[in-house]
């Protein structure tokens, strides 16, 4: 999701129409290694060696003193970036080959900070909105700058996602939350907050926000459950964006005893997608067993006939 998110995000800046994508290509594994370390303690002139090399301190999670972890440093100097993203987008040119047009960078943050005391843990240490926040655009304004001074990226636009990234055990995997763009040969401009989120079904009746696909979603699962007992759990995921949502992602885990039986059972759950879920609501129902994908129902949003396929 945090590619994903990027590429949603990269369209605001670089449109479909003008650029081609590209994996990310301008910062190779041993920077973005380092970038994502602590900071280094400055060893002094009378403890180095005689043949120690000078290592680049470019960490850009916090120092840890003394270099070992204890339940206070892990509440104030936790490790808030857990992941750099990179991707290219290109334009045609006069002589049709293609070249840089720009850069999106996704910075992944954590929400919880897992840590151990020697022997013991691993332990939680959850970290504020507004920390990851803050913490987030420090380490941007510090990437565009040292990107800036790489061969080819000191003129080049280039687009900073902040990305909040859920904790270990949680079913959906976080989301964009902020972006800013630093235009050509610049640092950061102002900062764009972003309304998305990933919400799991089936919600609590006290969730007023989403209780108009809750219902729908647990209307459908009640039918399937009517037709067809033998299951483990039929899980729903929504993408929101600015309070609406775009996508139903539905699983369905299940053990069919014949070929039949998942036509059958296909074409009986197509027809209560049609039923329950808005015209409006793109839908994806996904039907797996030990063996594999099984079936796949895609309803585009305003689509009168939905896409069914059975895999062979």
């Amino acid at each position: 999701e945090v590619e994903n998110g990027l590429l949603r995000l990269s369209q605001r800046s670089f449109s479909p129409d003008d650029y081609l994508f590209q994996e990310g290509q301008m910062l190779d594994s041993v920077t973005l290694g380092n970038w994502l370390q602590r900071k280094r303690e400055e060893v002094k002139d009378k403890d180095k060696k005689k043949d120690d090399k000078p290592k680049p301190n470019i960490g850009l999670n916090p120092l840890l003193p003394g270099g070992e972890i204890t339940a206070e440093l892990a509440k104030t100097d936790p490790m808030y970036l857990a992941h750099i993203v990179e991707q290219n987008y290109m334009v045609k040119t006069k002589d049709n080959t293609i070249k840089l047009g720009g850069v999106s960078i996704g910075l992944a943050m954590n929400s919880v900070f897992y840590y151990k005391l020697g022997d013991y843990g691993p332990y939680e240490q959850p970290i504020p909105q507004a920390t990851i926040e803050k913490q987030g655009k420090k380490m941007a304004d510090e990437i565009i700058k040292r990107m800036r001074e790489m061969p080819g990226l000191e003129e080049v636009p280039i687009t900073v996602g902040l990305f909040k990234q859920e904790d270990r055990n949680s079913i959906v995997p976080g989301s964009y939350f902020a972006y800013s763009v630093a235009d050509e040969g610049k640092s950061l401009g102002e900062w764009t907050n972003i309304n998305e989120e990933y919400v799991i079904f089936p919600q609590p009746a006290s969730e007023v926000k989403y209780r108009e696909v809750s219902d729908s979603f647990n209307n459908f699962k009640q039918d399937v459950e009517e037709y067809f007992s033998n299951y483990t759990s039929i899980i729903g995921t929504g993408f929101y964006q600015e309070d609406r949502i775009k996508k139903l992602t539905i699983d369905i885990p299940i053990q069919f005893y014949g070929s039949a039986e998942l036509i059958g059972f296909t074409q009986y759950m197509t027809g209560l997608v049609m039923e329950h879920f808005p015209a409006s609501m793109h839908v994806e129902v996904s039907v797996t067993s030990i063996n594999g994908p099984e079936a796949i129902i895609i309803k585009k949003a305003d689509d009168k006939e939905p896409y069914v396929h059975i895999y062979d």
